[in-house]
């Protein structure tokens, strides 16, 4: 057994990978189980990963005589080297993912009420960020080089954003070793003394809100139930039309739908004394009664098109809900890459609702503005014949999705670290600035998602392969960054550490708290759309997960969270660097 000890208590250069090998494996399998684990209700994800590395690395350091971040002696000089590439790139193709999945909506977001809840969002990252130099210069400016970046580190663990970390780790070591610092300081021990408590400061402030402003949760609802019945592009016309219009004669409705650009389904037609289930190979004769459905808003439109009017006919073919199914549809054709929910009509004209959007493993709200993504699963309810209608316009041939684009993803991760590297000078600023590892891909990943089908340039990943890389570069991430803090976190802790703990609940309220009473008080928003504005504007599920518990049934959280989600992501990824830059560079 000799041999077995040697592996795991030396990191000789007959040893270490075998080493390296195993304390990531005990890292990460350890940490995902714990992560399943919740404490009041609420579970620390993968982000539990972190906390074990920390532990592992404690151990090594402590009892072995292993530093993860400084090898010396007869320890394999180059292992801090490799720890620091597995952690760039576990980085990498994490927030690649996120961009990609973020991208088709990232643009969508600025328009009407989402330009609102954005600039919301803006404040609290902005308030986020005056608070770290508040608590600076007024509690933690002790005349250290490692001063201000810890406290950084606990700004990403107050806000609970884990990219944000990756991009502040790379920017300090990169200033490290341009500058020649004598210490380069362990900001995931920040990061990790004020993530438990920032997770629940975001749902303590969310609720201290509530009771601020006297929010009574059901007229909230009431609110949002008369929101929905005003929408005239939510309401559906049933119309009986006499064809009489020669132009449309001898078309399929399918020819028609193309040469109108108008969604419509006609799902029953009456052709003399026989009634008929039509097809979209269907064609339209001169004295037709067609039963057809459109929203509110086309409806004039659609009736001058095709003839007039049948006075004393009311449609009722689908009230019958007997047959109401509910099921899962997957995008598959190229077609409906891009197109908006509004464009659409689901619920109007096809007769079904789509109440969940699943991409890339997160849960979007189908919203107006939100764009279809080839790969897309939609949760649909309504008539059988209607679902089976709605299946064949979106494609739902999963055979279409089995091999993901490989290729095209490393391709564009190849793109991003190119323009990651590339310098851009700022004024006042003496080393030029750079996006970093996780800026650059996280740009590209944006712009392809968001424009990629306009050049058919293929970005759609399998949720499962998606969730897989994304899953695996994070705990890649977060596995080396606890293994390299491990050997210094409890002489953070000793040192002073617990202030990170009150220093982070403050960054974390503060901001909610003056942001969320100006969304209330000023700006008037429904407090469930609030609580998923707070929730994206920390990009913390469990919040949102609260949220959702607290709207019960609603989607308006859902509405919140996936319109500020995007924007804010890439401000706190954004921001990590540009801080650091300014103060630092």
């Amino acid at each position: 057994m000799e041999w077995l000890v040697n592996i795991l208590t030396n990191l000789t250069s007959g040893t270490y990978i075998a080493h390296l090998v195993i304390a990531y494996a005990l890292a990460i399998s350890l940490g995902v189980k714990l992560g399943k684990i919740k404490f009041g209700g609420i579970a620390l994800g993968v982000t539990f990963v972190l906390f074990v590395g920390i532990l592992v690395g404690h151990i090594s350091n402590t009892y072995f005589g292993i530093d993860y971040k400084a090898a010396t002696g007869d320890t394999m000089a180059g292992t801090p080297q490799i720890i620091k590439f597995v952690m760039e790139l576990g980085l990498i193709l994490f927030v690649y993912c996120i961009g990609l999945q973020v991208g088709p909506s990232f643009f969508a977001t600025f328009k009407s009420g989402g330009l609102k809840m954005n600039m919301l969002a803006v404040g609290i990252v902005t308030l986020n960020i005056a608070m770290v130099f508040a608590l600076y210069f007024l509690f933690f400016n002790n005349g250290e080089i490692t001063d201000f970046p810890m406290l950084v580190g606990v700004l990403f663990g107050a806000v609970t954003n884990t990219p944000g970390l990756g991009a502040a780790t790379t920017t300090v070591n990169t200033l490290a070793a341009e500058q020649s610092w004598s210490v380069i300081p362990d900001i995931a021990s920040g990061y990790a003394c004020a993530y438990p408590l920032g997770v629940v400061g975001i749902i303590l402030a969310t609720i201290a809100i509530r009771y601020i402003c006297k929010i009574d949760l059901n007229k909230e609802r009431e609110q949002l139930r008369k929101e929905v019945e005003s929408n005239p592009h939510a309401t559906p016309k049933h119309l009986v039309l006499k064809v009489t219009n020669y132009a449309v004669i001898n078309k399929t409705l399918e020819e028609l739908r193309n040469f109108l650009n108008r969604e419509f389904i006609v799902s029953r037609i009456i052709k003399g004394e026989e009634l008929i289930i039509p097809n979209r190979e269907t064609k339209l004769e001169i004295g037709d009664e067609i039963h057809l459905v459109c929203t509110e808003t086309e409806a004039q439109a659609m009736t001058e098109l095709m003839g007039e009017a049948v006075e004393g006919k009311t449609w009722n073919a689908d009230t019958d809900k007997r047959n109401y199914v509910s099921r899962r549809l997957i995008v598959t054709k190229e077609t409906m890459n891009g197109k908006t929910f509004g464009q659409l009509h689901f619920s109007s004209v096809y007769g079904v609702n789509v109440t969940r959007v699943t991409r890339n493993g997160m849960d979007l709200f189908a919203n107006r503005n939100l764009r279809l993504q080839v790969g897309d699963r939609l949760l649909v309810t309504g008539s059988e014949e209607n679902v089976e209608r709605l299946s064949r316009v979106v494609g739902a041939n999963v055979k279409h999705l089995d091999h993901p684009n490989v290729g095209a993803i490393f391709f564009g991760i190849m793109a991003g670290i190119i323009l990651g590297q590339m310098p851009i000078p700022l004024p006042g600023i003496d080393v030029p600035v750079k996006l970093g590892y996780a800026g650059g891909p996280l740009i590209v990943a944006i712009l392809v998602g968001a424009f990629g089908y306009r050049y058919k340039i293929a970005s759609y990943m399998t949720t499962s392969a998606n969730l897989m890389l994304r899953e695996v570069g994070l705990i890649l991430f977060l596995a080396s960054v606890g293994l390299q803090a491990g050997a210094t976190f409890w002489q953070t802790i000793v040192a002073g550490g617990y202030n990170y703990v009150w220093a982070g609940f403050l960054i974390t309220t503060v901001p909610i708290l003056i942001i969320g009473l100006i969304g209330r008080l000023k700006m008037k928003l429904n407090y469930f759309t609030l609580m998923g504005l707070i929730a994206g504007s920390n990009t913390d599920p469990p919040a949102l997960a609260f949220a959702n518990q607290t709207a019960v049934g609603s989607d308006a959280p859902a509405v919140g969270y996936s319109t500020v989600y995007p924007l804010t992501m890439f401000l706190r990824i954004l921001t990590a660097q540009l801080v650091l830059l300014f103060f630092m560079g």
